[in-house]
């Protein structure tokens, strides 16, 4: 699964990493605190499941054969069901007569129970079930997403979404990821349609009157939730990956968009087969393209059939930035990945989710950086390490590997600790073990554990069994409990040409700096600028000799998850070698100085004179990371004209030049790195108000040919931002007048964006209409809580109902949360701790707390900071 990042940075400024997909689907009212797990005794070996959708009327009719095995008797079976009616059970031992048995549906539990009048002896069994159930207008279970077509007429396509607990709103099933199953699907369809599944059709028959019957080849042993259904007037384009035929999967006339996809699935396959040592077992690998979206996740990796969302997967010239190519490349690897970390090898319950997201994080970034190096894909290592760590440094995180008990705990473990920790843990595990070693253990991992379930310590101990010696007492520290180490430097000393350092571990936090801290085995890696590297497992306390004397990194490459604590000295010495240091530990040394600036480790001072130091002739990638810095201080500043003048001056002082040398569009022969630096430039220039980059946005939006291009929708939102009436109404129209519904949804969201509160109010009524479409109404009140916070929580408490139709089930509970979550007003504490307290139970509501946290730490380290941020911001 992947998600959509937004563009966090830093807890002081921004929503605290609130971007925690919510694809693991719970029911409405008492649901999110049941207990998830079956009744042991019980197990499937295989489904034949046939399904007729009824796409008008939202709704479908199924049959299913399980076969099964009872290893003990069972007063009754007891499968998962929601939203399921059931008309028939027969129950048929392999040796006797056939059982007419009754269901009870537990709605709130997602169960039934299937009485046959007597306890369900050990033996082998086939279960027969008639069944039906509801197509629903989000990504739950069955759902439908409507669109126009290239031609403008109305369409319909239905497809599923089953992660985590939703394969049970299909078929009645035993819907946990140990009961691995092969599975037969069938569907009667309309004739003309294409219908799509894990493998490919085996056969088709007509069945008249505008039917036919699709049967798709027997899967291979998996999970349920990782079965798929598509259907609609969509066409495939395929290339062939050795054996393995790729493919895309698209509305009619959109394949061509989808081309980078292809070719990206093309040349990751063969990667992949080698390193996993597992060449990837099904016949065929597609991707499937599904307009609208959801706010919270962009793509499902369905074995042999990935989902995701046209946004996330088409490229479309008049207005696709550099960056979402990139990440649209990193989401096809990712969900690739996943068909070997997760679909042929799962984990055994949903504690070990990391299991399958931290490592398709790590393999997608890895596979990007070898098959693009121009990107420098590693570089984003950093980014989502600071992802990670804004969550870990409060008291409301929790470890890698976490206990599962409800269906609302797996919706909230899917977070940047499981995706961005995970990967940060991993790449810092390589990094001991080192790559040959590493990858050693990843295959004989795959080998052992193929089409069956895990734990992480099957993993830890594939990889040291392969040669990394000590590697699971390491691994056990950083992914059994939260939190984040703080290696310091408490003295360092040149002596005969080398510097001493003396060392201890600490933890760090945002809002518990009173706390006994944990401790951790901390693989150190340290040098001087242009000296040889040193490591040291750190426990404690330890000294270590460098060669070389100077300034000094003690995280050099930035793998290690942990925060670096300097003398001051040494940090003013960085700055001044700041041009010697590879990218990697400019942008790592940047991030970690700020963030311990924002938690009052150290002057804030000090890490905006690094962000100065940066030179206009510095890498872009290293450039394009100065602008969410001085964004960071901008939104700090929040209240204070004046103030913010001060930053959005020296903004433009320092970063207006390199803008002015990129330029506005596009050079011939300029560097892969200066799309997304032009792009970052404008952005955070346009926002803070800078004068030229609004006059250019105003130019091209009074005449929209000059609007297309890779900055067409930076260049939108800047008008969106400052719009008045009119303006905001011309954008509507826009929006309503689009050439494609991925166009359309874009612009409607962007009329959230509106930095007056009128025309805010104005677009939160427009969302509770038809106009946007159900998947981009959730967007539009998105963007407005990003501006205005409390006016979107107070609207949609005020129309619960209908805001709760807009989003995944999955998250009702976490939505408010979400949309509070970058507020510095103390009311907002009060208004979502009310709300989880009347309508959440203890297990759903800890976005809830985590929203609280961030809030309760912004609004402290704003107050703390503002006079050294005032005070700085003069003197430049």
């Amino acid at each position: 699964m992947s998600f959509s990042k937004i563009s966090s940075l830093l807890l002081a400024a921004a929503p605290l990493a609130l971007t925690q997909p919510a694809w693991a689907q719970a029911s409405a009212g008492p649901a999110p605190g049941i207990t998830t797990q079956l009744p042991r005794g019980a197990a499937p070996r295989h489904y034949a499941i046939e399904v007729t959708p009824d796409a008008a009327n939202l709704k479908f009719s199924g049959k299913a054969t399980i076969d099964l095995d009872v290893a003990q008797a069972m007063p009754v079976l007891v499968l998962n069901a929601a939203d399921l009616t059931i008309s028939g059970v027969t129950l048929t031992p392999a040796k006797g007569k056939a059982m007419k048995g009754t269901a009870r549906i537990d709605a709130a539990a997602q169960t039934v129970a299937l009485d046959f009048g007597k306890p369900v002896a050990p033996g082998s069994y086939k279960l027969d079930i008639v069944y039906a159930g509801v197509i629903n207008t989000q990504a739950n279970g069955m759902f439908a997403l409507d669109y126009t077509d290239n031609a403008g007429k109305a369409k319909r396509a239905l497809f599923t979404q089953f992660e985590a607990p939703d394969a049970r709103r299909f078929v009645p099933s035993f819907d946990e990821p140990s009961y691995k199953a092969t599975f037969d699907l069938s569907a009667i369809v309309p004739t003309g349609q294409l219908a799509v599944s894990n493998m490919p059709v085996a056969t088709s028959k007509d069945l008249g009157g505008g039917k036919t019957r699709v049967t798709f080849g027997t899967s291979p042993k998996m999970s349920s939730y990782l079965l798929f259904f598509g259907l609609g007037d969509l066409e495939r384009a395929t290339k062939m990956a050795g054996a393995t035929e790729v493919g895309v999967i698209t509305g009619k006339g959109n394949t061509g968009k989808a081309q980078l996809a292809l070719d990206a699935s093309a040349a990751i396959l063969p990667w992949y087969n080698d390193y996993f040592g597992v060449p990837f077992p099904l016949p065929k690998l597609d991707n499937v393209a599904g307009p609208g979206q959801s706010q919270f996740f962009s793509a499902m990796e369905n074995w042999g059939a990935i989902f995701t969302f046209e946004r996330a997967l088409l490229v479309d010239p008049r207005f696709t930035s550099e960056g979402t190519r990139r990440t649209i490349y990193s989401i096809v690897a990712h969900e690739m990945a996943h068909q070997w970390f997760g679909d042929l090898v799962t984990m055994a319950w949903w504690d070990d989710l990391w299991l399958n997201e931290g490592f398709a994080s790590w393999m997608a970034t890895k596979v990007t950086d070898k098959l693009q190096p121009d990107w420098e894909m590693l570089l984003t290592r950093v980014g989502g390490r600071e992802r990670a760590m804004a969550l870990d440094a409060l008291a409301t995180t929790h470890p890698v590997v976490q206990k599962i008990h409800t269906v609302d705990e797996v919706n909230q473990a899917f977070d940047d600790i499981t995706y961005e920790k995970g990967e940060a843990v991993i790449t810092m595990l390589e990094g001991y073990a080192g790559e040959d070693v590493w990858r050693q253990g990843i295959r004989s991992y795959m080998k052992q554990h193929a089409y069956g379930n895990t734990v992480t310590d099957d993993l830890w101990k594939a990889v040291e069994g392969a040669g990394a010696q000590g590697l699971v007492s390491i691994a056990h520290d950083f992914t059994s409990q939260p939190g984040i180490p703080l290696v310091k430097v408490e003295s360092a000393q040149c002596k005969g040409g080398s510097t001493v350092l003396a060392l201890s571990q600490g933890e760090f936090s945002r809002d518990r700096k009173d706390k006994a801290p944990l401790k951790w085995n901390v693989p150190v890696m340290a040098q001087t600028i242009g000296g040889a590297p040193q490591r040291l497992i750190l426990n404690g306390t330890a000294s270590v000799t460098l060669p070389g004397c100077g300034a000094y990194v003690i995280n050099a490459g930035q793998t290690g998850y942990y925060r670096s604590l300097y003398p001051q000295a040494n940090v003013q010495a960085l700055v001044k070698g700041f041009t010697r240091l590879p990218s990697m530990d400019q942008i790592g040394l940047m991030a970690d100085n700020f963030q311990l600036g924002l938690g009052g480790y150290q002057p804030i001072g000090l890490a905006l004179d690094m962000v100065d130091a940066v030179p206009a002739s510095a890498s872009p990638a290293v450039l394009a990371e100065v602008p969410d810095y001085l964004d960071s201080a901008y939104l700090m500043l929040e209240g204070d004209k004046a103030a913010q003048a001060r930053v959005a001056a020296y903004a433009s002082r320092k970063l207006g030049p390199v803008l002015a040398g990129v330029g506005f569009d596009a050079k011939a022969g300029e560097g892969p790195q200066v799309p997304v630096l032009r792009s970052a430039l404008v952005a955070t220039l346009g926002g803070m108000g800078d004068k030229a980059v609004v006059a250019e946005a105003k130019r091209r939006f009074a005449e929209p040919a000059l609007l297309d291009g890779p900055l067409r929708n930076v260049w939108l939102r800047i008008i969106a931002q400052n719009a008045d009436a009119a303006t905001w109404e011309k954008l509507r129209a826009m929006a309503n007048g689009a050439k494609s519904d991925l166009e359309k949804s874009t612009l409607f969201a962007l009329l959230g964006a509106a930095k007056d509160e009128g025309l805010a109010r104005k677009a939160l009524d427009l969302a509770m209409t038809d106009e946007p479409g159900k998947t981009t109404s959730a967007a539009i009140i998105s963007a407005v809580g990003a501006e205005h916070p409390m006016l979107a929580v107070d609207y949609v408490l005020a129309h619960r109902a209908q805001y709760e139709a807009l989003i995944d089930v999955s998250a009702r509970s976490q939505a408010i949360a979400r949309l509070g979550g970058g507020s510095a007003d103390p009311a907002m504490v009060t208004k979502l701790d009310a709300y989880a307290s009347q309508y959440l139970t203890p297990e759903s509501r800890k976005v809830v707390d985590r929203s609280i946290s961030a809030i309760k730490t912004r609004i402290e380290t704003r107050a703390r900071l503002k006079p050294a941020l005032v005070s700085w911001f003069a003197k430049k």
